[in-house]
């Protein structure tokens, strides 16, 4: 789950600790952020402020979001724009999401190096996806050494 409040990441353990103990306090009614501690936004038009908020203070984390709200709205040349910001500030899903968008010519043209570039940065940072995305590539390539290289790096990351 991603609070828009703060553009944290939580998951579901959490998230459920977190009810629990607001259960325990008798906190329950007053739902608020693991992170910043602020209240959930109730209406759609809170969490895209919250978001602007974000995104003004250059939080990869929320141009990432929007990026992939655009992205689902059929919107790719602003999704584009937004994992293009993303990415420049090294969020490595952001680079993934571009890769993806370069090989499939999402609001951009066609283009295998630029494919390749963001792949890799995105495997550079860590993301398991894209170095296995690498390794099955060296697979293709017939550089075997090298695709269970990328392979291991990424059943060890996930």
């Amino acid at each position: 789950m991603l609070s828009t409040c703060c553009s944290k990441m939580i998951c579901d353990g959490c998230e459920y600790a977190n009810f629990l103990r607001q259960c325990e306090e008798n906190l329950y009614l007053q739902q608020t952020c693991l992170f910043c501690r602020q209240p959930p936004p109730k209406t759609d038009e809170e969490a895209d402020k919250n978001y602007t908020k974000r995104i003004a203070a250059n939080d990869p984390v929320a141009m990432r979001q929007i990026g992939n709200m655009r992205y689902r709205d059929g919107k790719y040349d602003s999704a584009f724009e937004y994992w293009s910001k993303a990415a420049q500030l090294d969020d490595a899903m952001a680079h993934f999401d571009l890769s993806l968008l370069y090989e499939k010519g999402e609001g951009v043209e066609e283009d295998e190096k630029k494919k390749m570039y963001h792949l890799e940065e995105a495997a550079i940072a860590g993301h398991p996806d894209a170095r296995c995305n690498l390794g099955c590539y060296e697979v293709i390539d017939e550089r075997f050494d090298r695709a269970v290289k990328h392979l291991i790096i990424a059943a060890n990351l996930g």
